[in-house]
C-alpha cells in the first residue's frame, strides 16, 4: 500500500488553517480522517468539505482525560494509524513581561497537547506494528525568533519529543517526524499582522512584508504545501523517513 486508502488519521485542531488542509488532503488520498477539536460547531465549515461519515471528536489537547477519552472512541470507530499533532497557539511579549502563565499556555497547547494524544494513541500503533505520528512544529522550533520567547521554547519541545520518540520506536514500525512551517498563510498570521498594525503604526502591506522579510521566495507558505509534507510522511513509502524536522520555509534557513 503506497497510499492512504484503508488507514485512519486523527487529525487535531483540524477546524482551520493548516490542520484543515492536511485534513483535507489525507482524505483526497484515501485516508479516514477524525477531526480532533475543541468545538464540533468550529469543524462544521471543514467538516462539508470531507467525506460523509468524518468523525469529528471535541476535546481540549491540554486537558488528559477529554483527549484519552476522544482517542478511545476514534479508536473505537476504527483503530488509528496516523495521528497529525496539529493544534497549536502563539503570543508574543518581550521576555521580560513573559510571565509563568504565557510560558504555561504556551507549553501546554503546542507541547503538552502532543504528548498526551502521542500516549494515548501510540500503544495502539505498536502493537498493529505500523503508525505515523506527524507533529507540526514550526522554524521556531529550529531557531529562534525576538518577542516569542515561550512560543520558541515549546516548538523546540516538540521537535526534541519527536527526535527522541523516533529514536525509541524505530524498530517497531512506526515513524515520528516533525513539520517547521515558516510564516504561514493562516489565521495566526493574520493576528500577527494585526499585533503589528496596533504596536507600531505599520499598514497591513508593510506588517505582512516585514513577516516574508526572511523567506527568500518572499512570501507565505501555504497550509496546502504543508499538507502535501504531511501526506508523504503518512505514506508507506516513507517508512524510512523518520526523527526529521523538515523545514517548509521558501530557503529561511538555509
Amino acid at each position: 500500500m503506497s497510499g492512504l486508502a484503508g488507514r485512519h488519521a486523527l487529525v487535531t485542531g483540524a477546524n482551520r488553517g493548516i490542520g484543515a488542509a492536511i485534513a483535507q488532503r489525507l482524505a483526497t488520498d484515501g485516508a479516514r480522517v477524525t477531526l480532533l477539536v475543541r468545538s464540533r460547531a468550529s469543524a462544521n465549515a471543514v467538516l462539508a468539505t470531507l467525506p460523509a461519515g468524518t468523525l469529528v471528536m471535541e476535546a481540549d489537547v491540554t486537558n488528559a482525560e477529554q483527549v484519552s477519552r476522544a482517542c478511545e472512541a476514534a479508536n473505537a470507530a476504527a483503530p488509528v494509524d496516523m495521528l497529525v499533532n496539529n493544534a497549536g497557539a502563539a503570543e508574543s511579549a518581550k521576555f521580560a513581561d513573559s510571565d509563568d502563565a504565557l510560558f504555561d499556555r504556551m507549553l501546554n497547547v503546542n507541547f503538552r497537547g502532543a504528548v498526551l494524544t502521542t500516549r494515548a494513541l501510540l500503544p495502539g500503533m505498536l502493537a498493529r506494528r505500523f503508525g505515523r505520528v506527524v507533529n507540526i512544529a514550526s522554524t521556531a522550533g529550529l531557531t529562534g525568533y525576538p518577542y516569542v520567547t515561550a512560543y520558541v521554547a515549546a516548538k523546540h519541545a516538540v521537535v526534541g519529543l519527536t527526535r527522541a520518540l523516533a529514536r525509541e520506536v524505530a524498530a517497531k514500525g512506526v515513524t515520528v517526524n516533525a513539520i517547521c512551517p515558516g510564516f504561514t498563510d493562516t489565521d495566526l498570521v493574520s493576528a500577527s499582522v494585526e499585533r503589528i498594525v496596533a504596536s507600531t503604526g505599520r499598514s497591513v502591506d508593510d506588517a505582512r512584508a516585514a513577516l516574508v522579510s526572511g523567506n527568500p521566495q518572499g512570501r507565505l507558505i501555504t497550509p496546502a504545501e504543508v499538507a502535501s509534507a504531511v501526506a508523504w510522511l503518512c505514506r508507506d513509502d516513507a517508512g524510512s523517513v523518520t526523527g526529521q524536522a523538515i523545514a517548509i520555509d521558501g530557503g529561511e534557513l538555509a
